[in-house]
């Protein structure tokens, strides 16, 4: 997988936290340093969820080699139209949560994270340097989530709904990208 196939999914990835960020931002007005308290869990969690369904994933290539890209398509898949779907819900879910509580904070950075631990088990089936990988996924993630953060603080009219169906269109590009690969169209 090339670095900018690895980019877009690290900023796919991230419009989740880019999102809550937002959503974050609107509501408290965050500080510099109530947003870096968001975005290092955040990004730490996203880029460490790849590394552990990475771990999952490669224990199983040796008994699903023939089909590896067609479950890596359909993990990607999933993952886009579960962030396109979800980008409907309503957007007041946000609103009530306090993020100097501690296990608020975790519990919003595991959530936003489930899609990279299942991106992470697709890395499993194809070739992906996975410690490059997780370190670009966080270190986006970490700034995607500070801007969201900051951009929400300052009210700009950016919809996180947005955000969340681009990252679920560039996810379900490159699963289709790589099922085209793996059956010689690219």
């Amino acid at each position: 997988m090339s670095f900018p196939e690895l980019l877009l999914i690290a900023f796919s990835l991230s419009m989740d936290c880019f999102a809550v960020a937002l959503s974050l931002g609107v509501v408290a007005r965050m500080n510099w340093k109530e947003s870096l308290t968001v975005a290092v869990p955040f990004g730490l969690f996203q880029g460490i969820m790849p590394l552990l369904g990475w771990l999952a994933g490669s224990s199983l290539n040796e008994l699903i080699s023939s089909v590896d890209h067609w479950i890596a398509f359909a993990i990607l898949a999933i993952i886009g139209i579960k962030m396109i779907v979800q980008s409907f819900s309503p957007g007041e879910k946000y609103r009530s949560l306090d993020i100097r509580n501690l296990r608020i904070l975790l519990v919003l950075s595991v959530a936003t994270s489930i899609d990279a631990l299942i991106t992470g088990i697709g890395f499993g089936f194809i070739e992906v340097p996975i410690l490059p990988a997780c370190l670009l996924i966080t270190l986006v993630t970490f700034l995607v989530t500070l801007i969201g953060c900051k951009a929400g603080a300052r009210a700009l009219k950016i919809k996180p709904r947005y955000a969340e169906i681009l990252g679920g269109v560039v996810l379900i590009g490159i699963g289709i990208r790589i099922v085209m690969d793996h059956v010689g169209l690219l």
